[in-house]
């Protein structure tokens, strides 16, 4: 299997964890969110698909805009949120997978010989990188949830790709 099979599989697996943390997590915002993280998990399968081909740009992403903002409207609705600490397991191995997925793309971007190709592999593991730190907002979220909607800030994820 070459590189860009082996990650489309990665992208269709992660796609399928995430569609499944929506329809398990018993919150709409929260399940908006593994939407989205579903989708760019999508997302990034055609742009490997493309890549089998030839030269792609891989597109900003505008995630972590959208992840804050149903933070702020789950915040505005004031509700109360109670949720299973079996949870955070599920939320953990999704940030494992993304781990995995970081260190994947950033030593495939150092085999590179092609700067394109390196630059995109770079730019990938970037967004898995912001993917990690949602999912840790997200943990923090479900372990106390009022107090880290008041205090969240997002201040420890970097930028968007």
């Amino acid at each position: 299997m070459n590189i860009f099979d082996f990650a489309m599989q990665m992208e269709k697996d992660g796609e399928a964890y995430y569609r499944e943390l929506a329809r398990k997590c018993g919150d709409k915002g929260l399940a908006k969110i593994f939407i989205m993280l579903a989708d760019e998990e999508v997302r990034r399968y055609a742009i490997f698909s493309r890549m089998k081909t030839g030269k792609v740009e891989v597109p900003a992403t505008p995630i972590l805009a959208k992840v804050k903002n149903i933070f702020a409207q789950m915040k505005e609705k004031g509700q109360a949120f109670d949720f299973g600490v079996e949870q955070i397991g599920y939320y953990r191995k999704a940030q494992e997978i993304e781990k995995k997925s970081e260190d994947f793309y950033r030593e495939k971007s150092r085999e590179a010989s092609d700067s394109h190709q390196k630059e995109s592999f770079l730019k990938i593991a970037d967004e898995e990188r912001n993917h990690f730190l949602i999912l840790e907002g997200i943990i923090e979220f479900v372990q106390r949830p009022q107090t880290w909607l008041e205090n969240a800030e997002w201040s420890n994820v970097g930028k968007e790709y």
